[in-house]
């Protein structure tokens, strides 16, 4: 049986995990509700409505589905960048400039007149998902992803397996972490659908707010550390 360390880092922590995934939850929530049904983190969706709007030869529907995409994509390669050795010295703490990055971003996604396309909203709400789910994929010693929960499902649905057929120790605690993380999901979105029916565009400050509290568990960790 593997042993658990007594002190984890902050970036693979649960702590951090089921903030991130209140955010990730919250973004969906937020863009299908206040942006026009666009999916800002489940690029399946997208790739989907796409395909279907193709289909039926609604062009311009099927359209507005690309660029999220295409702002994902470019998500990933800001923070694959963020990881390369040189710039990770330079930098220090790519996971906090990651953090910081999303933060900045979601402020001025708030602060956004009402008058700009709902599109433009949710291609800077792609690429910030874009860049959390690609620096931000251990949770523990497991894989996971903190803005789509199908593979969280997948591997909270097989730990509780091996768990009860087993009695394995470690896969019940890998059910009791990623089922943590899957309510953080439901509650993000839960709390960011409320706030976008009745705040609106500004709602979107309360994820950043979240992302500031992740950031802060970081600090904590350093002075414990010190």
């Amino acid at each position: 049986m593997t042993m658990e360390p007594m002190r984890r880092s902050t970036v693979v922590s649960v702590e951090l995990g089921v903030l991130l995934a209140v955010v990730g939850g919250f973004l969906d929530a937020y863009s299908v509700i206040g942006l026009g049904g666009v999916f800002a983190n489940a690029q399946t969706g997208n790739v989907v409505l796409l395909g279907v709007g193709a289909v039926r030869g609604e062009w311009g529907t099927a359209a507005r589905h690309i660029p999220p995409i295409v702002a994902f994509v470019i998500g990933v390669a800001v923070a694959e960048t963020l990881r390369r050795p040189r710039v990770a010295a330079a930098l220090r703490r790519p996971a906090r400039a990651a953090l910081v990055l999303e933060i900045l971003v979601l402020i001025v996604v708030g602060f956004l007149p009402a008058g700009v396309p709902g599109g433009v909203k949710v291609v800077v709400i792609a690429f910030v998902a874009s860049v959390q789910v690609s620096t931000f994929r251990t949770l523990i010693t497991w894989s996971y992803n903190t803005t789509m929960m199908t593979g969280n499902l997948r591997s909270f649905s097989q730990a509780l397996y091996l768990a009860i057929a087993d009695r394995d120790p470690d896969s019940a605690r890998k059910t009791r972490n990623f089922a943590v993380i899957i309510l953080g999901f439901v509650a993000g979105g839960l709390i960011g659908g409320w706030l976008t029916l009745h705040v609106g565009a500004h709602a979107i400050w309360v994820a950043a707010g979240v992302l500031v509290v992740a950031l802060g568990l970081f600090v904590v960790d350093e002075r414990r550390g010190a």
